[in-house]
């Protein structure tokens, strides 16, 4: 009986260790992020140690050693939290960047961190690569699309997008000539997209006022419009993409609902040309202009949220946002008019106003949502621009719902 109580609280023993042991081999960690929070368990095996300098050496080694950690876990909640809230490639990159700076945050071990978001991604299925410049890490993703203001690179006919050339500021990769880590993972095919065609629903309270006002025909008109300040971080980052994917970024839950409802009651009783015209004076006079340049010193394409959220703006902005309240409140065709130096819309009413454009046998009256020296009214074109050649970017036809 005594030698039975022994092995007993032995076994007693082993379990309790065994316990105290799992949890202290993991950690759950957790963090917000934009319309919820994330939650996802450590083990102990998944932080990898590697040196402060970046090398392809380190870079195979702590593959190696990742690769048999425990990291499923890790990937499954980064899964479940893309599809149960619908994050769109950019999005779900958000998600594991902030991942990664929970294992290894950036400012402690640059090389290490960005090794962590490589890992995920190309676990997450991604054709993504490494390639070393020098003494810095550089990482790539396989993408489809035509992005204009970042490196990219072209391996085996295909495209591969710089995602972090903006940590280095300005590389000349004629100089510092990228030499890829051979790391295969057969897994990671998938092209990376920039489309973002869904916001996070943001939680109510991280919201805040500002006030818009402008005024029409003698009459002053005022908003309260509901943004997030988390609409700037999305986006800080985020490249200059092509037109069709840039004019059709929509504006969050709240925001959209704190404006487009309170255009469409002023707009409802007008006619279809002064609602057009009333849109159109409200892009205009409701920021206040500045060039990209002077903010940024660069072309930066703010989202319509960005550009109710920010000071100042420009005609791609404006263009952008623009179009955005017409399509919701009108759902008319338009084509985006890409000159050398300015972009505008021109939209197909139903009497085409001053000199319209002809497009694919359809009348578009220009709409400039842009202040110009001259009070420009539908269907007129800025003097400047009058014998200026422009191409047609975009076009949207609601009637097909296709988009060129």
């Amino acid at each position: 009986m005594v030698d039975l109580l022994k092995i007993w609280f032995i076994c007693l023993l082993m379990i309790f260790s065994r316990a105290s042991y799992a949890s202290t081999d993991s950690r759950i960690i957790s963090f917000e992020f934009y319309e919820g929070t994330f939650n996802f368990e450590a083990d102990q095996s998944i932080f990898v140690d590697a040196p402060q300098l970046a090398s392809a050496e380190a870079a195979k080694l702590f593959y190696s050693q990742i690769a048999v950690s425990k990291y499923q876990k890790v990937l499954v909640a980064l899964s479940d939290y893309r599809d149960k809230h619908q994050l769109n490639d950019w999005l779900f990159y958000q998600l594991i960047r902030k991942t990664s700076q929970q294992l290894s945050p950036k400012q402690d071990n640059y090389f290490r961190y960005t090794l962590y978001k490589w890992f995920f991604l190309t676990k997450s299925g991604y054709d993504a690569r490494l390639a070393l410049a020098n003494d810095k890490i550089i990482f790539y993703v396989k993408n489809d699309e035509d992005i204009s203001d970042i490196p990219f690179f072209m391996i085996g006919g295909k495209k591969y997008m710089c995602l972090n050339y903006h940590d280095y500021g300005q590389i000349d990769f004629k100089k510092e000539v990228p030499y890829p880590i051979d790391l295969p993972c057969p897994e990671a095919r998938q092209a990376f997209s920039y489309k973002v065609t869904r916001m996070p629903d943001f939680k109510p309270e991280d919201y805040a006022e500002k006030d818009l006002k402008f005024n029409y025909k003698q009459k002053s008109y005022y908003f309260k419009v509901k943004l997030n300040p988390q609409i700037q971080s999305i986006f800080a980052n985020y490249p200059v993409v092509d037109f069709e994917t840039y004019f059709n970024i929509p504006l969050s839950k709240e925001t959209y609902g704190s404006l487009i409802p309170l255009l469409r009651k002023t707009t409802e009783k007008m006619s279809q040309k002064k609602g057009i015209d009333y849109l159109m004076n409200f892009t205009r006079y409701a920021f206040l202009y500045k060039d990209d340049e002077m903010i940024f010193g660069k072309e930066k394409r703010l989202t319509p949220e960005q550009t109710l959220f920010s000071d100042f703006s420009d005609c791609d902005d404006r263009a952008a946002l623009f179009f955005y309240l017409v399509k919701e409140i009108y759902d008319l065709p338009m084509i985006a008019l890409l000159y050398p130096s300015h972009i505008t819309i021109a939209v197909q009413l139903k009497k085409a106003q001053g000199t319209p454009i002809l497009y694919k046998g359809k009348e578009y009256s220009v709409c400039e949502p842009t202040p110009q020296f001259q009070q420009l009214r539908i269907g007129q074109i800025a003097q400047k621009f009058r014998n200026e050649p422009y191409q047609v970017v975009y076009h949207y036809d609601p009637s097909s719902k296709q988009t060129e």
